[in-house]
């Protein structure tokens, strides 16, 4: 495999879909904020995106059948908005710029003919001591401003590294605004309580009651 290859499930019938990013990354974080949503809507996996940018090495379930790390699409129309929903595996480097930048265009070039117009990115943020505040950057004042008003800061610290800054980065060459949502973390393990946070408050944001929702328990 030399080039990113998409392996269709089934073509989803969408509405204005609102694209939601949850990769590895602090905390995994977004990860499992976005895993939080994709248990809340009820949504189904309809694309995997395989890409030799992607680290090297499979991963083997539990009856011993390997598969190579993927980034998977979920689809949910039980909830209005509509929602494609990003997860994965893994991230390329972080050396590899080259190759950040080609799979975020991928992605958005795939969410793009679904018609999406708005894109919110999840991820954690370093800090010695978590709390529950939310911090919010955005592709313009105006969504930075809204999202601060239902609850979140500004987040005026620097870099976004990986998709969940990258992406909002490349919205706007696709004919998309993004908000990013950052929960802070330790980083030290993958953290529940602050993607808990994270999701409520992309719910709160967007007018969908979630507030006494549970994730179920494993």
């Amino acid at each position: 495999m030399d080039k990113p290859t998409f392996r269709q499930l089934f073509t989803p019938e969408l509405k204005d879909p609102i694209f939601v990013e949850g990769l590895p990354g602090f905390g995994n974080v977004g990860k499992i904020a976005a895993r939080f949503l994709i248990e809340f809507t009820s949504a189904k996996p309809f694309a995997e995106l395989y890409s030799p940018s992607l680290p090297d090495y499979v991963i083997a379930k539990k009856n011993g059948i390997c598969r190579p790390p993927r980034y998977e699409f979920y689809a949910s129309t039980t909830q209005k908005p509509n929602f494609i929903i990003l997860i994965g595996d893994a991230q390329p480097s972080l050396e590899d710029v080259v190759a950040h930048y080609e799979s975020c265009d991928e992605i958005l070039s795939f969410v793009e003919k679904y018609g999406v117009k708005l894109i919110v990115t999840m991820g954690g943020v370093p800090t010695p001591q978590p709390s529950k505040e939310v911090y919010v950057a955005a592709t313009s004042e105006k969504l930075a401003v809204e999202t601060m008003e239902k609850g979140a800061i500004i987040y005026g610290r620097g870099r976004i590294v990986g998709a969940t800054g990258l992406l909002l980065g490349l919205a706007k060459n696709h004919g998309m605004e993004g908000i990013c949502l950052l929960g802070p973390t330790t980083g030290i393990r993958a953290d529940q309580a602050t993607a808990l946070t994270v999701f409520k408050f992309l719910t709160k944001m967007l007018g969908i009651e979630a507030e006494s929702w549970a994730p179920k328990k494993k």
